[in-house]
């Protein structure tokens, strides 16, 4: 196995295991919860092959669904995560292109384009959520206000992982 890999694998882990251990427990005034597992999806490189990233998202979001007993909407909210991803970084894309060995992160790609790609892609997942787990939009104030906060949440929590374990690549921060 090599390193890259080996790394994916622990990034892995680590964020299940954040996930499931922590972030469960954690709660944002009652309103915003931390889902810091969609860091896998986020993190991985930009060149990622579609069908891996989606079976990828729906490994990451069952796994989830194993340990909250949430019947597979974390698993959707993932996936669909995932088949967006792309579309994202295409729109997104610097004006000279993407480098081979670039990874969808803060320290590979700079502040602007990471909170853009972020922020988008965490609301989406966010936004599907709650609204599959509401079934309906019932309460749709109440559940807006939890998409905000927990999207907020989750999106600073994984900035400060990215600047605590993320090394320094060598195009810097921009």
């Amino acid at each position: 196995m090599n390193s890259f890999r080996f790394i994916h694998l622990v990034q892995f882990i680590v964020l299940m295991s954040l996930q499931v251990l922590l972030m469960r427990n954690l709660v944002l005034f009652e309103t915003g919860f931390c889902f810091v597992y969609i860091g896998f999806i986020l993190f991985l490189p930009i060149e990622m092959d579609k069908v891996l990233l989606l079976l990828l998202g729906f490994i990451c979001g069952f796994t989830i669904d194993l340990f909250y007993d949430t019947s597979g909407v974390h698993a959707a909210a993932t996936v669909l995560m995932a088949y967006l991803r792309p579309s994202m970084l295409k729109l997104i894309t610097p004006r000279d292109g993407y480098e081979v060995s670039d990874h969808a992160s803060l320290p590979s790609m700079g502040w602007s384009w990471f909170l853009t790609y972020g922020m988008v892609l965490i609301f989406v997942h966010h936004f599907t959520l709650f609204f599959l787990e509401l079934n309906g939009f019932k309460l749709i104030g109440f559940t807006l206000a939890k998409i905000v906060a927990s999207t907020l949440f989750t999106g600073t929590v994984l900035v400060i992982f990215q600047m605590l374990f993320f090394e320094r690549r060598a195009r810097g921060f921009r």
